[in-house]
C-alpha cells in the first residue's frame, strides 16, 4: 500500500479524522510543498494532540 494511503487510513481510522476534510487538505495549493498532516493541522482540521500522535505514528512507520 502506498504510504500515503496508510496515513489517510491512520487518519481515518485512528483519528476519527472526515474524509472531507482530507479532500480539503489534499486539493489545496500548499499540498504539492507541505505534507498533508501540516495543512490539515494549519487549518485547524486536526488538534496538536492528533498532530503529535502523526508524528509518532509516521516515526514507527520509518522505523
Amino acid at each position: 500500500m502506498h504510504p500515503r494511503s496508510l496515513l489517510i487510513e491512520f487518519l481515518q481510522n485512528e483519528l476519527a479524522v472526515p474524509a472531507d476534510a482530507i479532500a480539503v487538505a489534499m486539493k489545496h495549493p500548499e499540498h504539492s510543498v507541505a505534507p498533508l498532516h501540516m495543512i490539515l493541522w494549519q487549518y485547524g482540521l486536526v488538534s496538536v494532540d492528533q498532530l503529535n500522535r502523526i508524528f509518532d505514528w509516521l516515526s514507527d512507520q520509518m522505523g
